[in-house]
């Protein structure tokens, strides 16, 4: 964007050494070779100034959803009562589609209610054996999965995909 509130560049700077300019009109940030950096300045009505200079993020590559990996996914179930989770894992075990893309809807897409479940697999075998079990009220018992592992990321943008 142009730079706003300065009608012409301060005399007591030496404009002609270095990159920097007060843009007169807005233009397209071109990419280059380097990262893109802008300087950003706030002056407050009371006298509170900020100043920072921002610099453009690192390409991260996209990731490809067979680059996840072979290894378990949860699919996260919950319903608002003990029958409707039933009837909820009796109807995932129709669902067709990647056991990764139906954790990724399951956890994403669902409101999460008082009655929950997790069914942890690697194929659809797994995942049928353990909505088979939610389906006749039992419990299921986790194996293969490896230890169990709590993170707290935070928002997560620290993490590629």
């Amino acid at each position: 964007p142009k730079t706003l509130y300065a009608d012409e560049p301060s005399p007591h700077v030496d404009w002609s050494e270095g990159r920097v300019s007060l843009l007169a009109e807005a233009r397209p940030w071109e990419g280059t070779d380097r990262p893109r950096r802008a300087g950003v300045s706030g002056f407050g009505v009371g006298g509170t100034n900020a100043h920072v200079v921002l610099e453009q993020a690192p390409e991260q590559p996209e990731i490809e959803t067979s680059e996840v990996g072979d290894g378990p996914v949860p699919w996260v179930l919950s319903a608002k009562s003990p029958e409707a989770l039933r009837d909820q894992a009796a109807q995932l075990r129709s669902v067709e589609g990647s056991p990764l893309d139906i954790a990724y809807s399951l956890a994403t897409t669902r409101t999460a209610f008082e009655h929950r479940a997790v069914v942890i697999g690697s194929d659809r075998a797994d995942f049928d054996a353990g909505l088979a079990a939610l389906t006749a009220g039992e419990s299921v018992a986790v194996s293969g999965a490896g230890r169990p592992v709590f993170v707290f990321p935070g928002q997560g943008s620290q993490w590629v995909g």
